[in-house]
């Protein structure tokens, strides 16, 4: 298989969770130019700094504010809790980025490298499960900007309560801002701020999701080509040197895996608390809203079960890919049979 081809294969796996990251700064640099990487971190730094002070802190202030009304406070940490998450996320990111590096650098190395073709269709069937889910980590993200700023456009609501500045003009997500949104273009102007903030956010969330889903298909799929190599064993002639290779392979493997594991680890302790919380209190506001028959707005209802579907979505994703690789390794390598 030519290198060309190759690495055309492996700009097509991830050039989605590319663009995704790149937009908020965190892919890492396939290069060491000086001049790129000041304008990476300019650039994650600038983002980072947006989407703490322009939607994160107003939306932790709101909830301080609130604090003691428990319809106004589940209603504002059905914001605030994600919010918090995706900065938790954005740090790790960060600060795990060299190792990172090394992780892509390796997935570029297993495409371009030449393979049997029953590999490359392995790899692409896997690939293409972690390019849907790209797809659909975008299309979600860009489905929850639209209805959260666009219904409020056409005067429907879908929030508990309004900003606490104003009783009239309010934003989408519960927020306090120490400067005077009442007015315009003040009002206008932390709207689109906000607006932008969110949309960062929304990214920032569903592509580290994304990235875990690239990155542990593709090692799903490597495993699975390492399982066709062991399988035919047999078959080849230089049997002493096949074996070498599959070993260091699947040593190689191994230890992308715990790699893998020590960069979502703690991401995946905090969503475990964060779903289950926002779970509880997302179902304490159906029913709430359910009992209110005289008040029951299906926009509220519709955004509350749809928020729901998209947070246990992306749980599901962990949990999935860590059953997969757990299969993988433990079922598919470690009980095969050499004879073939």
């Amino acid at each position: 298989m030519h290198r060309s081809s190759g690495y055309n294969d492996f700009e097509w796996a991830i050039n989605l969770n590319r663009f995704m990251l790149k937009v908020v700064g965190l892919w890492p640099l396939d290069n060491r130019d000086s001049r790129q990487i000041v304008k990476l971190k300019f650039q994650r730094l600038c983002c980072f700094i947006i989407i703490l002070f322009v939607v994160a802190i107003p939306s932790l202030i709101s909830l301080i504010r609130v604090w003691g009304d428990m319809i106004l406070m589940i209603d504002n940490m059905q914001y605030c809790l994600p919010l918090s998450m995706i900065v938790l996320k954005i740090c790790i990111i960060w600060y795990k980025q060299e190792v990172l590096g090394l992780l892509i650098d390796m997935v570029e190395e297993d495409w371009v490298k030449v393979k049997m073709k029953e590999e490359r269709n392995i790899m692409l069937k896997c690939a293409r499960i972690a390019r849907t889910i790209a797809v659909c980590g975008m299309f979600m993200a860009f489905f929850g900007i639209i209805s959260l700023y666009g219904l409020p456009f056409f005067k429907i609501t879908k929030s508990c309560v309004t900003n606490l500045t104003d009783f009239e003009k309010h934003f989408p997500i519960p927020s306090y801002y120490l400067h005077d949104v009442t007015k315009s273009p003040q009002f206008e102007l932390t709207l689109l701020a906000q607006a932008f903030a969110s949309s960062i956010g929304s990214m920032s969330y569903s592509a580290v999701d994304n990235l875990f889903g690239l990155l542990a298909f593709h090692v799903c799929g490597q495993l699975e080509n390492l399982h066709l190599r062991l399988k035919h064993m047999k078959k080849y002639r230089n049997y002493d040197e096949v074996l070498k290779y599959n070993v260091q392979d699947h040593i190689r493997l191994i230890r992308s895996i715990k790699i893998i594991d020590d960069i979502f680890n703690l991401m995946l302790l905090g969503l475990l608390l964060y779903f289950a919380i926002l779970f509880c209190l997302q179902g304490f506001l159906i029913v709430n809203v359910i009992k209110q028959k005289d008040q029951l707005s299906v926009s509220q209802l519709v955004w509350f079960v749809v928020a729901t579907v998209s947070f246990l979505l992306h749980m599901c994703l962990y949990c999935a890919v860590g059953e997969i690789l757990v299969i993988q390794v433990s079922e598919r390598i470690g009980y095969i049979n050499f004879n073939g």
